[in-house]
């Protein structure tokens, strides 16, 4: 698409960034998203909280604060009973007032398979904005959630999953990204991004084209779901997870002493993943400090080097 030139956009999609941002006056600027997808649980009431944290978590990985929705319904008119989409309205609710944030209304279409999402709005300062572009060599690589949802959910619909896992899964697809970006904004973050559906290499890519360096990632300090990598060796791959390694493998080298099952983990296509951020090296240990006692799981993975051959390296 042609860019366009138009006052008041600081932040388009030349950069593949989680959020637009559109600066209103001098002092507030509007940063929003839109995001939907088809159920990954069997409980409707927990896909429509997965589903909100979801469409959250792009307004919090550009340092802004979300406050106002608007859903995004395509449901069948016939084959499935109309409380259930009442449950995933009410379920993506509750994960809204946990946010803080207004639903001012939606749209539904009829459509033979169920979707549910938001567009959502937010405010942001723009001395806070983390763009895809911002990234800097010396940067140290800090992930705050585990990957490894899209095997679990792939293992669940094929009806191999154990309840354990599932439930690993959901809780870490149900946690906000809000207190782990507020926590960030007090610290120096060149940039920072949501693991969602490219998966950690995808997004990781993303960061390192648009800000001209390369990244270094070490398997070994990944943290994984329970479960994850057995569903990963019995070959519970998402259709996504073939397309990530596909369409981003080029810019990628992975060196042989990473296992294959751990390869299916890094293109593995996450829901309402964790935040990679991007921080100054003289922060790092603060910052994971002040994560960690918040509740938030976080984990060194990596470094920004100069633009070398590839754009990600992992060993």
């Amino acid at each position: 698409m042609p860019r366009q030139h138009i006052s008041g956009i600081l932040v388009g999609f030349e950069n593949s960034d989680d959020a637009g941002v559109f600066q209103l006056t001098d002092d507030i600027s509007l940063v929003q998203t839109v995001d939907y997808f088809a159920p990954i649980v069997d409980d409707p009431f927990t896909y429509g909280q997965i589903a909100a944290a979801n469409s959250l978590s792009d307004i919090y990985a550009m340092g802004g604060v979300p406050k106002t929705a608007l859903s995004i319904v395509a449901f069948p008119t016939k084959g499935v009973d109309f409380s259930v989409l009442g449950e995933i309205m009410r379920g993506g609710l509750e994960k809204l007032n946990e946010a803080g944030v207004a639903l001012l209304g939606g749209h539904s279409v009829r459509d033979d398979e169920i979707k549910f999402g938001y567009a959502v709005t937010g405010t942001i300062a723009k001395k806070d904005i983390k763009q895809n572009s911002g990234a800097r060599e010396g940067n140290r690589l800090i992930l705050t959630k585990p990957l490894g949802t899209g095997l679990i959910t792939t293992a669940l619909k094929r009806g191999k999953a154990t309840s354990e896992h599932v439930q690993a899964a959901v809780k870490l697809m149900l946690q906000l990204n809000r207190r782990a970006a507020e926590i960030c904004l007090q610290f120096r973050i060149d940039s920072m991004t949501d693991v969602t559906g490219f998966g950690l290499l995808g997004h990781a890519i993303e960061v390192a084209k648009a800000s001209g360096i390369s990244i270094e990632i070490d398997h070994r300090t990944l943290p994984v779901l329970p479960g994850a990598l057995g569903y990963s060796r019995d070959g519970f791959c998402a259709g996504g997870l073939t397309s990530n390694r596909e369409f981003f493998s080029e810019n990628v080298y992975i060196r042989d002493s990473v296992p294959p099952e751990q390869q299916n983990i890094l293109f593995d296509p996450q829901t309402s993943g964790g935040l990679l951020i991007f921080s100054d090296p003289q922060d790092v240990d603060r910052l994971l400090a002040s994560l960690r006692s918040a509740g938030v799981d976080a984990v060194e993975i990596g470094s920004a080097i100069r633009r070398a051959e590839h754009l990600l390296t992992v060993q």
